[in-house]
């Protein structure tokens, strides 16, 4: 068994915890939450720009109810709506509203940006890890 190299460790879950810590601070400032943020970043980013209920909450791991909430609390907001799946009418797609679209992409740039400036970081740091795989 090889060593254990927690010191890499410790700093990549360093790293982590800071871009989620900013990642948590960006949307409140956007006025959501990060799950909030989280949902509309899966929805226009691992979809075809829409999704099911189910599916958000595979892609979130959470549970069925917790993503209807979720889904209600988004609509009140304006920011995602609900369509009827034109294969199956009995289940509904969530689907990004304007304002959606346009909260999104202001946090996906502003994480860009920072991912751009710690990339290096993060690049470093893995390179432990990717020697041993």
């Amino acid at each position: 068994m090889e060593p254990i190299d927690y010191t890499a460790l410790a700093q990549f879950r360093h790293e982590l915890r800071k871009f989620l810590a900013f990642s948590e601070n960006a949307a409140a400032q956007a006025g959501l939450t990060g799950q909030q943020h989280q949902a509309l970043l899966a929805i226009r980013g691992l979809s075809s720009g829409e999704l099911s209920v189910g599916e958000l909450a595979e892609i979130l791991l959470l549970r069925h109810h917790s993503v209807v909430e979720l889904v209600d609390r988004l609509g009140k907001l304006g920011l995602a709506v609900r369509v009827a799946d034109p294969s199956d009418g009995r289940r509904a797609l969530i689907r990004l509203s304007p304002l959606g679209e346009e909260k999104l992409q202001a946090l996906s740039s502003a994480h860009l940006k920072e991912l751009a400036s710690i990339g290096p970081a993060l690049t470093r740091m893995l390179q432990p890890f990717h020697a041993k795989a």
